[in-house]
Order: structure tokens, then C-alpha cells, then sequence
């Protein structure tokens, strides 16, 4: 009977225990006092609950509890008990430095922990007391590993690593894969402004880089293939390009990323066709990309919960303080791409809010344009207005965007996924973030394009007063007009530097076969010196063009990049070999020619122009073949040459015509006049091959496509 009373009168105890809600904290009543986890507006995570720290040290802060008593008045002197409940298999050396605390005066007993030898979690019970179990708090402790910085550093290290050769490996798959395509957007120059924001965005978006794209348009303006004012609208489309790279990385593909590996891989390795090589090594570039992600991702875990870093983070909501660093990170590793990506990885751990994305976003499109300023420096004042025009759009930008931080971060909150938890959540907000910043990078430069696309005129003016042109003194060291180093890791983009440097180089060859015919008609010598002075110059560009087109041959570039620079060093072979009949053979003749005064007959005279005329032609149209790869033109010059030959034939039949009926003048001139019409028809042969070495290798490009 006392055993039955004794069961009632604890049911009904137990019966009256109720569960409340004090400001979003649960605690717990029995009978006069309640125990609760204290809460701080000024000090973060006050209670000590939920703390990361290394296996056999102390927490940072102490487990504090609360206790109330039946009037929710803080309880002065009295006995709070802590114990361990759980903790990681075999662990040692675990210590509650006091298990028994009295409250003080505000109600709150604390106590220190030594977390114990092995990483996991551990829990604390905090009652009030012993044979009550109903009313206790649990606490959860992590312990890391002790050399966690370590690991955390070379996760973050090899994961960027990976990040930055996944990403470099899909920009050249993407640029053998639309090579072609890139270098005919870029040569069609162009004054249509939209047009050129397409066409920037286009490039951008292979080679993966807007400061890529600007160091591009610096090398075309220095070597004259464009006009400053033709790059603007480029350079308004690369900002809009790169966001590209920015969205792709906010999908949340790090689970796939094996499977996009080996998926690459298989194409790549496999596959004999190269369209489907690069489009496996696009493949394998996303999937090694992403697989960066997840170690960094995953490296940088425990600075969830490291105080210095977070508080760090909280000093980045300053625009000033963002700015700076997203600049100076973005020069470092030379891509705003890559650094957007570490901000999204950031993102997906919880480590940064969007009002403190947005100034580091800010500061990486500054520091984007840094990279074009530094390869303007040893360029003229066209190259150079590209790289002050690229940093003005960008700072211009900035600073109309960064007086409305707030503002613009709820605009983007509203147009992209949103989650309505607290900022406490972290997960949640996880989840979010990463589009939210890649929506942020893409709204900014849209909206800066918009804005400045109107006023691309008046902005060529403003750029043009900034750095006006002025008389330049000429170098007296002949130089290469169009190659440019920069561009070797694009090789589609550094062949067609080649070319124009080829095209240049029979030009050269053109003018030194229009000076070569004066001192035959005019008996004037003076210009052989500069015909001799050409000949050096046509010889430096030999050797540079040879070095250069090496060196992209050294790339890991396809076969038909190969052949291709095989065909521009075939062609290199043939303007020598003009140059050479010109300045080992004709010079000589024409110095013999000055002294000893001789003259053509009126009939012989008309003959060698006409003849050295055509001459001239058929090297205007090698120039043409080799420049658009005209194969039509090609044939017909083919023709022209059998047409030629003939021709020659002809007038060396007139010209014995002339000596039957003892011309004087063609007595004397006999022998010149035969040479010089068997040397152009020589160099005009030279030329041809240009046009013959092109249809050869179209044939052996189309049987290999057939098999």
C-alpha cells in the first residue's frame, strides 16, 4: 500500500512537469526551479554549447547554465552537476574541471572542459539534480585533430590546385573545340557595338578569363589588327562572359564529379575523332573543377566554428576592407573566375553572407583589370587605352554600385533562391548562397553594360583626351609588328599573330621587288642599299616568326594546328627565297647594270614592267590565298602561272626577234634582259607554291577525314 502511494504521488509530480518556450530557448520545470541555457547579446554563443576545439586542450569558453527559480528569477548559490554522457571510442585524458558548481549571483554556474584524446563529439549533462532526471541540459563539444591547420592548409592548397588545372584544362578543351570560331569573330572587325558584346562574351566564356580577353585586345590594338575604339563593346562582353564561368560553379555538381571524371576521361582516351577528344577534355576539366571544390569544400569545414576566422569574415561587410582584398586576391591568382569560385566554396560552408560577398565581388572585377594594366605597360598608347578603359568601366561600376550594398543584396535575395532562416542556420543558408553570389556577379556586369553601352562614343572620347595621341619618334631597331607572346596558350588566337607577322613579311618582299626594277629603268644605284637593308630585316622576321611558331608547336595543340604551322613556316621558306633572288642575284646585276649605263630598248623596257607587274600580282595573290585560305584563288593561280610561263617564252622569242634585226639597245641588254625575265618568272614560281602547298594539304585533311 505505502509502495502504491508513494508510485501515485511521483506520477502525479511527473503528471504537473511541463515543457516551455523561454525566447526560443527549451527548458524545463520541476517543482520550484528550472534549468536554462543562458543567452548574451553581446557575446556570441554564450552558453559554450556546440564549441570546436583540439583533442587534449582546453575550450575556449566555459558550459554555462542558468537556473530560475518558480518566480523565472535568477537562483543564488545553488548546486548545478555536470558529468560526461558520451564521447568517441577509446578516448582518454577527458576532464570536467569542476563537476559540482554553485550558481552566482546572476543565477549561472559555468565550468571548463579538457577535451579528451580522440576527434568526434562529446556531450555533458548539466542537472540540478542527481535523482531528477527530468530536468537536465545536454551539451555538444567537438574535438579536431590537433594538426587540423595542417590539413585544412594542403586541403585547401591541392583543392585549388585541382580547381585551377580543372578549369585551365575545359578553357583549352573549349578552345580547340571552338578555336576556329574564335579566331573568326576576333578577325572580323567590327563597329557594331552590340555585336562586340557578343563577340566578347563568346571568347570570355572559352578561355574561361576577362583578363585573358583584355590582354587579347591590348595585343591586337599594339599590332595595328584593331582599333581601341572597336574593343569597348569586347571588353563590356568579357565582363559579361565571365559571370558564365561563375553560374557553372554555383551548380552543385561536387557529388558528380567522379562520374564527370571518368566520363572525360573515356571520351579523351578513347575516342580517335578530335572533336570528341576535346570535348572529353571539356568533360574531365568540369569534373577535376569540381572535385577541387568538394576537398576545398570539405577542408575548410572546422573554420565553421573558428572564432578568429569568422570574426575575420564579419570585418569583410566593410566595402573598403572587400574591395581591397578581392583585388589583391584576384591579381594574385590572375582570374576574378577562380576567385569567385573560392567565394562559392566560402558560401557553400556557411563562412560568408552576401552583404559580405558582394564588396569582394566588387573588388575582384577591379582586380580583373589589373592584369591588362600591367600587360599594356610595354605597348603604345592605343594598347594602352584598352587596359585604362577596361579599369575605368570597372571603377566606375564600383562606385555606383557600392553605395546601395543593402539594397542590392535584398534585389538579388529576391530574384534568386531564398531561404527564410535565420542567420544562426547555417545549412540553410548554405544552400542558397552560392547562386545568390553568381546571380550578384552576373546582375552587376549586365547591369554596367546596359548603362555604358549607349555612351561607348562619347567614352572613346574621354579615353582618347585622357591619353591623347602624340608624335612618336620612329625606332630605328626594325621590330615584329604582331607576334605577342601573351597569346602562346591560346594558339588559335597566336597562329593568326603569325599570320599577319607572315603577311607583313611579303609585303616586305613586294616592296623589295618594286624597288629592284629602278635602277634598270632610272640607272640609279642609291636604292640598292636600302634593297640590301630589307633583306636583313627580311631575314630578322624569318628567325622571330620560326622562334615564335616553335613555341606554340611546344603547346599541346592538335594536328590540324600543327599542319597549320607548318603551312606558315612553308610559306616563311618561299618570301626567303624571293627575298634571296632579289638580294643575292638582282642587286648584283643592277650595280652592273648603273655602271656600265645600259639601257633597254623602248620594246624590251615595255616588256619587263608588264612581265614584273604580273610578278607582282601573283604574289598579291599568294598573300590572298594564304591570308582567307582561298582554295579557288589557289587554282587560279595555278593557272596564271602556266599562263606565265608561256608568256615568258613569248618574250624571249620577241626578244631574239629584236637581236635578228640588230636593235643596238637589245644587243647590249640581251643578257639582263633574259635574266631578269627567267628571275621573275622564278620568284613569280615561289609564289605559286604558296597556293600549291595549300590545296596539297586540303587534299591529305580531306582523305584523312573520309578514312
Amino acid at each position: 500500500m505505502k509502495i502504491s502511494f508513494v508510485l501515485f504521488i511521483l506520477f502525479i509530480s511527473l503528471g504537473f512537469s511541463s515543457r516551455y518556450t523561454l525566447g526560443n530557448e527549451l527548458w524545463f520545470t520541476k517543482q520550484d526551479f528550472t534549468l536554462i541555457k543562458p543567452k548574451s547579446t553581446t557575446i556570441p554563443n554564450y552558453s559554450g554549447d556546440l564549441q570546436y576545439q583540439s583533442v587534449n586542450l582546453k575550450i575556449e569558453k566555459p558550459i554555462r547554465v542558468k537556473v530560475l527559480n518558480n518566480q523565472a528569477k535568477p537562483e543564488n548559490n545553488f548546486p548545478v552537476y555536470f558529468e560526461l554522457i558520451s564521447s568517441p571510442p577509446k578516448t582518454k585524458r577527458f576532464t570536467i574541471h569542476n563537476e559540482v558548481v554553485y550558481t552566482d549571483t546572476s543565477g549561472i554556474a559555468q565550468t571548463f572542459v579538457t577535451m579528451g584524446s580522440v576527434e568526434g563529439e562529446y556531450q555533458i549533462m548539466a542537472k540540478i539534480k542527481e535523482n531528477h532526471a527530468s530536468n537536465f541540459l545536454v551539451f555538444k563539444l567537438y574535438a579536431r585533430k590537433s594538426k587540423w591547420v595542417f590539413f585544412l592548409v594542403i586541403g585547401v592548397i591541392g583543392g585549388l590546385g585541382l580547381f585551377l588545372f580543372g578549369m585551365n584544362l575545359m578553357s583549352e578543351g573549349m578552345q580547340r573545340s571552338a578555336g576556329d570560331k574564335m579566331r573568326s569573330v576576333l578577325s572580323t572587325l567590327t563597329n557594331n557595338r552590340f555585336i562586340a558584346v557578343g563577340v566578347g562574351t563568346f571568347v570570355t566564356m572559352v578561355i574561361q578569363s576577362s583578363s585573358a580577353t583584355t590582354v587579347m585586345m591590348v595585343s591586337f590594338v599594339h599590332s595595328k589588327l584593331m582599333k581601341f575604339k572597336q574593343t569597348i563593346g569586347i571588353i563590356l562582353g568579357s565582363a559579361i562572359g565571365t559571370t558564365i564561368t561563375a553560374q557553372i560553379i554555383a551548380f552543385k555538381l561536387t557529388d558528380y564529379s567522379l562520374l564527370l571524371i571518368g566520363l572525360g576521361f573515356a571520351l579523351q582516351f578513347f575516342s580517335k575523332r578530335p572533336k570528341y577528344k576535346h570535348i572529353g577534355e571539356i568533360i574531365l576539366g568540369f569534373g577535376i573543377l569540381f572535385l577541387g571544390m568538394y576537398i576545398m569544400s570539405e577542408s575548410m569545414y572546422p573554420l565553421r566554428s573558428y572564432e578568429p576566422f569568422i570574426n575575420t569574415l564579419l570585418k569583410l561587410e566593410s566595402p573598403v576592407i572587400g574591395i581591397i582584398i578581392g583585388a589583391i586576391f584576384t591579381v594574385l591568382i590572375q582570374s576574378s573566375s577562380a576567385f569567385i569560385g573560392i567565394m562559392i566554396i566560402l558560401a557553400t560552408q556557411g563562412l560568408l553572407s552576401l552583404e559580405a560577398s558582394i564588396p569582394l565581388l566588387f573588388g575582384a572585377n577591379i582586380g580583373t583589370s589589373i592584369t591588362a594594366i600591367l600587360a599594356s605597360i610595354n605597348t603604345d598608347r592605343e594598347a594602352k587605352k584598352v587596359a585604362l578603359a577596361h579599369t575605368i568601366f570597372k571603377i566606375f561600376g564600383v562606385f555606383l554600385f557600392v553605395w546601395w550594398i543593402p539594397h542590392f543584396a535584398e534585389f538579388i535575395k529576391h530574384i534568386s533562391p531564398y531561404s527564410l532562416s535565420t542567420p544562426e542556420d547555417i545549412n540553410k543558408l548554405a544552400e542558397v548562397l552560392p547562386r545568390q553570389i553568381a546571380n550578384a556577379h552576373t546582375v552587376f556586369n549586365v547591369f554596367l553594360t546596359l548603362i555604358v553601352i549607349p555612351f561607348t562614343n562619347l567614352f572613346a572620347k574621354l579615353i582618347n583626351k585622357i591619353l591623347p595621341e602624340i608624335a612618336e619618334e620612329e625606332m630605328p631597331e626594325f621590330k615584329t609588328k604582331y607576334l605577342d607572346n601573351n597569346l602562346i596558350k591560346t594558339p588559335a588566337l597566336a597562329l593568326n599573330l603569325a599570320k599577319q607577322e607572315v603577311i607583313r613579311m611579303s609585303y616586305v618582299v613586294q616592296d623589295m621587288l618594286n624597288d629592284i626594277l629602278i635602277p634598270f629603268l632610272v640607272n640609279e644605284s642609291a636604292i640598292l642599299k636600302d634593297i640590301e637593308q630589307t633583306e636583313n630585316n627580311i631575314n630578322y622576321l624569318r628567325d622571330e616568326i620560326k622562334t615564335y611558331l616553335l613555341k606554340i608547336s611546344r603547346e599541346n595543340i592538335s594536328e590540324e594546328r600543327i599542319n597549320e604551322v607548318f603551312q606558315i613556316m612553308y610559306t616563311i621558306k618561299e618570301l626567303e627565297q624571293m627575298a634571296d633572288i632579289i638580294s643575292k642575284n638582282l642587286i648584283e646585276k643592277a650595280r652592273n647594270w648603273v655602271e656600265k649605263n645600259y639601257e633597254f630598248s623602248e620594246q624590251g623596257k615595255k616588256e619587263i614592267i608588264e612581265y614584273h607587274i604580273r610578278t607582282q600580282k601573283q604574289i598579291s595573290r599568294a598573300i590572298e590565298v594564304f591570308r582567307d585560305v582561298n582554295l579557288k584563288k589557289a587554282k587560279e593561280m595555278k593557272l596564271k602561272y602556266k599562263k606565265y610561263r608561256n608568256i615568258a617564252i613569248d618574250l624571249e622569242k620577241q626578244h631574239y626577234e629584236r637581236l635578228k634585226d640588230e636593235v643596238e639597245k637589245s644587243l647590249t641588254s640581251s643578257k639582263t634582259h633574259l635574266e631578269l625575265i627567267s628571275m621573275l618568272k622564278r620568284i613569280s614560281g615561289h609564289a605559286t607554291n604558296i597556293a600549291r602547298i595549300l590545296l596539297k594539304w586540303t587534299e591529305n585533311s580531306d582523305t584523312r577525314k573520309d578514312k
